[in-house]
């Protein structure tokens, strides 16, 4: 009798630690594939903001403003580079705001007003060895231009300057100066609008 009771022992000691053993096993399994579960990225609209930087008079005074709507192709990606790769956008001209109203209705009929089909401005994002390149449409015109970007954690910056000639883009440059008059002259009373836009981008990509 006591040689079965024994034995019985024996057998459920075994048994508890094999399924013991079983449990770990599966935990550990659990916890590789949530290890490898993939993260992707993907640009938030509402998280992105693009300001612009123009300047007049010879002395080269600022004047800021931003586009409040960008529109973004649905585009994800393993990594924020990967996500942004090749993404494509459009902002409404009309959405231009540099908190005077007046500047911006000139902005609107005199200058992009002047061009051609540019209701909206166009963009593709490129990286490559080289870096980061945004071809940019504007004035029935398409424009490569390079960008400096700098990415911390889930938030990327960009930073770079259009020519505003490589769009073609002198008869605008010379409209809204000839509407802004005094406004663009400085303390030698010349009226100058330049053609140099300095443009800084701020966006946050979301995680899937």
């Amino acid at each position: 009798m006591k040689k079965i009771l024994f034995t019985l022992t024996v057998l459920t000691a075994i048994t508890f630690t094999s399924c013991k053993d079983e449990k770990k096993e599966e935990s550990k399994e659990v916890e590789k594939t949530e290890t490898k579960k993939e993260v992707s990225y993907m640009v938030n609209p509402v998280e992105t903001a693009v300001q612009w930087t123009a300047y007049k008079t010879t002395a080269k005074k600022p004047v800021s403003g931003v586009f409040q709507t960008i529109n973004f192709d649905k585009k994800m990606g393993a990594t924020p580079i990967e996500a942004l790769n090749g993404l494509e956008f459009s902002i409404p001209i009309s959405s231009i705001f540099s908190k005077n109203e007046e500047r911006d209705g000139k902005l609107v009929a005199s200058f992009f007003g002047t061009m051609l089909n540019t209701e909206l401005l166009k963009g593709k994002i490129a990286f490559s060895e080289k870096g980061c390149e945004i071809a940019i449409t504007m004035n029935d015109t398409m424009h490569t231009i390079p960008f400096k970007f700098d990415i911390k954690e889930n938030k990327v910056y960009f930073k770079g300057t259009m020519n505003l000639e490589d769009w073609n883009a002198q008869g605008a440059i010379e409209a809204l100066n000839k509407v802004c008059g005094d406004l663009h002259k400085g303390d030698d009373g010349v009226s100058k609008t330049w053609n140099e836009v300095l443009i800084n981008v701020e966006t946050t990509l979301m995680k899937h």
